[in-house]
């Protein structure tokens, strides 16, 4: 099933947290910080202008962006965990 998110909203996939530190010292779970970098799986229809027509969104389908820690709704879709968030919440795309 496929989410598409309305308006100025994407859909990302949060990427794999590391599950050791530099200094090699594994983290349990519960000590791990969620990941603040995603690949973006769906895109909204864009911004709606003062005229009234859409604009759209800097970031694709594919994308990898990087997000504030607190940024969009955390949702689950069979199974899997996924965060619907507006274009503004997103920070940067990684090249």
């Amino acid at each position: 099933m496929k989410v598409v998110p309305l308006g100025a909203n994407v859909v990302v996939r949060r990427m794999e947290s590391e599950e050791t530190t530099a200094g090699g010292i594994v983290l349990p779970g519960s000590a791990q910080e969620k990941p603040k970098q995603g690949r973006v799986l769906s895109v909204g229809d864009g911004h709606v202008l003062k005229d009234g027509t859409k604009a759209p969104l800097s970031v694709k389908e594919g994308d990898q962006v990087i997000f504030s820690s607190w940024a969009g709704t955390e949702i689950k879709v069979e199974g899997e965990e996924l965060l619907i968030m507006a274009e503004s919440d997103i920070l940067a795309v990684r090249g």
